[in-house]
């Protein structure tokens, strides 16, 4: 049992501290996003994978990134920016609350986390991409994992009762 709570506990510790990463390079890419203009992105992402298409013209990933980046508004562009901006910063006070031990991070975490899932499987049922359910997967795991580590921090963090027979 003490075993179990242990390796739940560095579970959690790792997963929201792998958040917190996330969340440091969502800001960092929408801040890129968000300050690069248009036609540098453009040949940024046409320098970056002219090797990879000169090695293998039909490339699934440096295809992807030039398709995107060529039917990118300038509005989707700011949009998404503004959206890895804001996400990140979501996901870096959560992860500084739950590390901390902060108990409103805890029901926080675990109400924006689940929207967070709810949007992904919403985007699932659109785009079936499979790395999109690895991270929806990977998601429902930290959500088990805050919400266990949330009851244990609740339990542990009550006085004793008077049925405990401690003086009161």
């Amino acid at each position: 049992m003490k075993f179990t709570r242990k390796l739940l506990h560095r579970l959690f510790e790792i997963g929201v501290i792998l958040k917190g990463i996330d969340g440091a390079l969502e800001i960092i890419g929408g801040s890129l996003l968000l300050a690069i203009s248009h036609p540098t992105l453009s040949r940024l992402v046409f320098a970056i994978t002219r090797q990879e298409i000169s090695e293998d013209p039909h490339d699934l990933v440096a295809n992807a990134l030039r398709s995107t980046v060529a039917h990118l508004s300038i509005d989707t562009q700011t949009f998404s920016s503004i959206y890895l901006l804001v996400h990140g910063a979501i996901k870096i006070i959560l992860v500084a609350g739950l590390l901390r031990r902060k108990l409103w991070a805890y029901p926080t975490a675990l109400a924006v986390l689940s929207l967070f899932v709810l949007y992904q499987v919403y985007r699932l049922s659109h785009t079936h991409s499979l790395a999109l359910l690895l991270l929806t997967a990977i998601d429902l795991v930290i959500l088990f994992l805050i919400w266990r580590e949330f009851r244990w921090l609740k339990r542990s963090s009550k006085p004793p009762s008077a049925s405990t027979g401690a003086a009161g």
